[in-house]
């Protein structure tokens, strides 16, 4: 509300003005404390009130509307035709052909066999078609989950020493993960994920997507024995320590696939209508150099290749969760980290396409499916799974129309799984890195950057600290101070609230901030100010204080002009503050 001072014109050297309607403000109806308490948590857990459809409904029409919340897919199900249908299985088509390499790509990046980021290509997809709620969401691995859990499990499990071990401990981790998921979605706790910032998620993205890249420089130099380590110093010195590890025919080829699918991912961006070429470079390469290695025997030269993947479809692993032992404090951090960051990603995916294509996306009913897709996933030999953006930014360019098109990339990935997998045998693993650095790439978001500077200087600080934490220390404890200091910027505005200065705008009964307004004035004898927050317990102390010094600085500017101050009013404007009845 902005305020008014009625009787201005009765002072000679004040501005003119009408005189205005006062309105009094009264305190809202009064409630008990059970009503107000039953609708602060209805607000707090329930902002979409997802009650309300079922209200002056029948009981069959209750049960119908209920199967639809849980279920998705039986909304949209009965009304599907054959013209969505072939916008689907084009894109389905289109994504499993980059599904299939980035799953493989991405297993290896989580120390995992290559079979298993397969794997996690057909059964998570299936169950999201289900229960998931975006039409335009692609499931699968996705690179910095990957990256995570592997770096958090190598710290206490050798994947190479103990592969059987550290894959028990990455599919308790998925369980873990699934768990925590779907529980913030069925307690209603998404808003959680929101203390994970743009800022906090560009700065964690791009120092991620760095380390990432540099880990390929095994693959596209052809190194034996690499660093554990994920800092970017350990992981420079071990590169230049090891140059005699170098082979120059591995980096010949990595240099000269890199360079292609940097070039398709150019055209895609530049060009969306060229969709596919940027899709189909990924699995284009992967055959290419499969051809180049089987046909010179490169794997002889000093190239290394997959070696022979296993047949057949996702073997049940229930019997592979532990939870119990040693390791289990360590499957539970790993579980929520990850969980966190595949979460927060799958969303914002979801999101984002959802509102280019002017529908909406449940938040909660996305946890809660994004979670029992990796509890599932979690006993059929899947890892950590969710919505990556370079997936579905190609299903949506594809023209996908529903989350069928995820149902005919899992079964492209089984025909793989079951025909196809001797295929593999050749692949070099320099054209895995290759894929990889290509997919995170796109992480790095210089002009998101450009423009939380412009914009908030301590958003870029927060920003920064992730990016630097994730480059020089590590991907959790990066993370972990970016966190912390978003939520201590929160604390700061709370107990802090901003105060300014109003002038009024000659002419008019509006009072602005005389900062922003360069024709705003002050209104002799009257201070006024704005306390733009809410005011608490946490804060009382601070704008008292606040507000007392607003009123000496006042009054020596006043005395430095008139030497004397004739301050007599001061007008506070408590628009954004809050009152509860009693």
């Amino acid at each position: 509300m902005d305020p008014s001072v009625s009787n201005l014109h009765h002072h000679p050297h004040c501005i003119e003005m009408m005189p205005q309607e006062v309105h009094q403000v009264v305190l809202p109806p009064p409630r008990t404390t059970v009503q107000k308490l039953k609708t602060r948590l209805k607000e707090t857990f329930f902002p979409d009130d997802p009650l309300r459809q079922f209200k002056g409904q029948s009981l069959r029409k209750r049960f119908i509307l209920g199967a639809q919340y849980v279920f998705p897919i039986l909304q949209w199900g009965p009304n599907y035709s054959l013209k969505l249908f072939k916008s689907d299985i084009v894109s389905g088509l289109t994504i499993a052909s980059l599904a299939i390499p980035q799953g493989i790509s991405y297993a290896k990046l989580a120390n995992l066999p290559p079979i298993v980021g397969l794997y996690s290509s057909f059964v998570p997809p299936l169950v999201y078609a289900v229960l998931g709620s975006s039409r335009d969401l692609a499931v699968g691995p996705v690179s910095i989950a990957s990256l995570i859990m592997g770096s958090m499990l190598r710290q206490e499990v050798s994947p190479t020493k103990d592969p059987t071990l550290f894959l028990q401990l990455a599919f308790t981790s998925t369980f873990f993960a699934g768990v925590f998921q779907s529980s913030l979605g069925i307690l209603r706790l998404g808003f959680i994920i929101d203390f994970l910032s743009k800022a906090t998620l560009i700065g964690f993205m791009a120092g991620a997507a760095i380390i990432v890249s540099l880990q390929q420089l095994k693959s596209l130099l052809g190194i034996v024995h690499f660093t554990n380590e994920m800092g970017l110093i350990p992981v420079l010195t071990s590169v230049f320590h090891t140059t005699r590890e170098w082979s120059w025919q591995t980096i010949l080829m990595g240099f000269c696939f890199l360079v292609f699918l940097l070039f398709t991912r150019h055209i895609g961006m530049k060009k969306p209508k060229l969709f596919w070429v940027s899709a189909g470079a990924p699995l284009l390469s992967v055959i290419l150099s499969t051809l180049l290695v089987f046909a010179f025997k490169a794997q002889r030269h000093g190239i290394s290749v997959i070696g022979k993947l296993q047949e057949g479809l996702n073997p049940p692993s229930w019997n592979m969760l532990h939870f119990h032992g040693s390791h289990l404090g360590l499957v539970i951090k790993t579980g929520l980290v990850t969980g966190i960051i595949s979460l927060t990603e799958g969303i914002a995916v979801g999101r984002t396409f959802a509102a280019l294509k002017k529908y909406q996306v449940d938040g909660n009913k996305e946890m809660i499916a994004i979670g029992l897709m990796n509890v599932v996933g979690s006993s059929t030999s899947c890892y950590v799974t969710t919505g990556a953006f370079s997936r579905s930014a190609v299903n949506h360019n594809a023209g996908a129309k529903t989350a069928v098109s995820n149902i005919v990339m899992a079964v492209t990935v089984m025909v793989t799984l079951l025909f196809l997998m001797p295929l593999f045998q050749y692949t070099p693993n320099v054209v895995l890195g290759a894929i990889i650095i290509t997919a995170v790439i796109g992480l790095i978001d210089i002009p998101a950057a450009y423009l939380i500077w412009k914009i908030d200087k301590f958003d870029f600080l927060v920003m920064l600290c992730a990016f630097l934490g994730v480059l020089f220390l590590s991907v959790q404890e990066g993370l972990a101070i970016a966190v912390g200091l978003s939520i201590f910027k929160i604390l700061l505005q709370v107990t802090r609230p901003k105060t300014v200065m109003l002038g009024n705008i000659p002419g008019t009964d509006i009072f602005r901030n005389l900062h922003h307004y360069k024709e705003a004035m002050k209104i002799p004898g009257f201070l006024i100010l704005s306390v733009e927050a809410p005011i608490n317990f946490a804060n009382t102390t601070y704008l008292n204080e606040r507000i007392s010094r607003w009123i000496e600085e006042y009054e020596a500017e006043e005395g430095e002009i008139k030497k004397q101050s004739n301050l007599k009013f001061v007008i506070l404007d408590m628009s954004a503050c809050t009152c509860e009845s009693s």
